[in-house]
């Protein structure tokens, strides 16, 4: 299993889950935003059958779980990891309902001392799911208490302080460790090996998010035909969660403008009223096309460089820009830099070079 960006001796020193307000406020943003929490817990499956797209993660965990529950053991530890907003969370929940065990759930920035994960391990009950989200921000001293924990179900226990200080050794119920990150290559080799079932998700298609729309619409009885649903899927960045989000605005306005049904011509009109453009784009993606095209003659342009002419955080675009641009050819990632694809030339409606245009 390859984990691009590997560095396991240096994490990274600026958050990398840290956005920046003008970020948190994007329709288009696939991290999770203030008011998501609450609408997302309405339409989250609750069964591997229920779960739509990441059909070769479903058939590898279907299995996993089949094979735990005939042994009446717990399901091997289980690393989720890809781009935000694909069904991590979700997929942590569902593996916990179809064990038929307790779920308890935390994350990394959470955990900020060793008592934290000394009381959640010490308590954690026989085949128990335990998911701890953004694991990559995991303080390392904690990383390696979980070593054993996982490996032995041993936890080791310092009692006392000083020359009288002596370890305990704890013995801990047997449990399912499920952990997400968006991040991968931020985890060290000792961490990542104490998973047996490593799952990457990967960004929907069109198809499989019309389905999520449809599926969504009707948990919130909203009616919505057909092309409808597909002019909101197609602009959803191949994300569930923003799929919902935009569901939710045409929504609105589809109550006011258009008899609360939603059609392709009233998803269209919602869509483009909120600046959501045929490939999911808003300001921001389009204004990050045009200064490497304008500014830097379509690159390639260094990732410092272009983070301080957008005024943005290097990890903001390298983890939260740029994945969707370059999934769908618009932007790419070489050895000097960022370059614009015709297709970002095409987008923005600008005359590509000819000395670009010959390679």
């Amino acid at each position: 299993m390859d984990f691009p960006g590997n560095n396991s001796k240096m994490k990274s020193k600026v958050d990398p889950n840290a956005r920046s307000k003008e970020d948190a406020e994007r329709l288009v943003s696939a991290g999770r935003v203030d008011d998501d929490a609450a609408f997302e817990l309405k339409l989250r499956p609750t069964r591997l059958n229920e779960f739509i797209g990441q059909t070769k993660v479903k058939e590898l965990l279907a299995i996993a779980l089949e094979a735990a529950k005939s042994r009446g053991e717990a399901l091997d530890h289980v690393l989720l990891f890809g781009p935000p907003g694909l069904g991590k969370t979700t997929l942590a929940t569902i593996i916990a309902n179809e064990l038929g065990v307790g779920f308890q759930q935390t994350s990394g920035p959470a955990l900020q001392i060793q008592g934290d994960l000394t009381a959640i391990l010490t308590n954690v009950r026989e085949r128990q799911v335990l998911f701890l989200d953004e694991i990559h921000r995991l303080q390392p001293v904690l990383e390696e208490k979980l070593y054993t924990a996982l490996e032995d179900y041993k936890l080791d226990i310092m009692i006392g302080q000083g020359p009288a200080a002596r370890t305990h050794v704890m013995d801990i119920k047997p449990f399912t460790f499920v952990a997400a990150t968006t991040r991968p290559g931020l985890l060290s080799s000792p961490l990542r090996s104490r998973f047996g079932i490593l799952l990457r998700l990967e960004f929907y298609t069109d198809d499989e998010l019309r389905f999520v729309v449809e599926r969504s619409a009707d948990v919130l009885g909203v009616p919505i035909d057909h092309d409808g649903a597909a002019e909101i899927a197609m602009r959803s960045r191949g994300t569930p969660r923003i799929a919902n989000r935009l569901l939710r605005r045409v929504r609105d306005y589809a109550q006011v403008r258009a008899a609360g049904k939603i059609d392709r011509e009233t998803a269209c009109k919602a869509l483009e009223m909120l600046e959501v453009d045929a490939h999911g784009f808003d300001e921001l993606d389009r204004r990050l096309l045009r200064t490497i095209i304008e500014k830097y003659d379509g690159g390639p342009v260094g990732l410092n460089t272009l983070a301080a002419a957008l005024a943005e955080e290097q990890d903001a675009l390298e983890e939260v820009y740029e994945p969707f641009l370059i999934q769908i050819g618009f932007l790419d990632r070489t050895p000097r830099g960022r370059v614009a694809t015709r297709l970002a030339y095409e987008h923005l409606g600008i005359e590509m070079p000819r000395k670009l245009s010959l390679f």
